[in-house]
């Protein structure tokens, strides 16, 4: 084990694992600039610090690649190993849901339609990975833009009310008194949430 990649205590990791922690959470591609803020770093090297980063992926064969796409930085699957992840989503629709699928499509239910960042901001968790899963398996759908931001607005399927018995949403349990009232979080803006 090579003991100079090891961060010590009270030390700050390298830039590039500053990046990559970064680059695993965010489901949209990420200005160099935003990332520079983040990271509080300079952006040129940044910048260098992307581009070998792709670079290193590239050249270690690895199942993902680091793209600069519409202006910004994301991790994507390749597109040759695209089928195994399709593959492991699919087979799992028989899969049971986590815990924190359920209680993101809880709050999503409940709250329809919503934001993603307004789901994070009820359950105190970045849930970008969850509503992708949800998604996939038919649970939820996108249900345009939030008024005033660029949001992204989901609501639960018909899939959802077959796979619980229901005929329609008046028919959940009063579970709503549980959760946070979304006034609580008027004040935020989806823009303010997503950070």
């Amino acid at each position: 084990m090579d003991r100079s990649a090891v961060t010590r205590p009270g030390e700050r990791p390298p830039l590039s694992a500053a990046l990559e922690a970064v680059l695993l959470v965010t489901d949209e591609p990420v200005p160099a600039s935003t990332l520079a803020a983040v990271c509080e770093a300079d952006i040129g090297e940044v910048e260098a610090q992307l581009d070998a980063l792709a670079r290193g992926y590239r050249d270690q064969d690895r199942g993902f690649e680091l793209r600069l796409v519409a202006g910004g930085w994301r991790l994507y699957t390749r597109a040759d190993c695209a089928g195994y992840v399709e593959r492991f989503l699919l087979d799992g629709q028989s899969a049971r849901l986590t815990q924190a699928a359920l209680e993101t499509l809880a709050v999503i239910a409940y709250r329809q339609p919503v934001t993603r960042s307004r789901v994070s901001a009820v359950r105190g968790v970045n849930v970008d990975g969850v509503v992708r899963t949800l998604q996939t398996r038919g649970l939820i759908t996108e249900a345009g833009q939030a008024p005033g931001s660029a949001g992204t607005l989901y609501r639960t399927t018909p899939l959802f009310l077959e796979r619980l018995g229901l005929r329609s949403l008046d028919e959940l349990p009063p579970l709503a008194p549980l959760l946070p009232e979304l006034s609580e979080f008027a004040d935020l803006d989806d823009a303010s949430l997503s950070r």
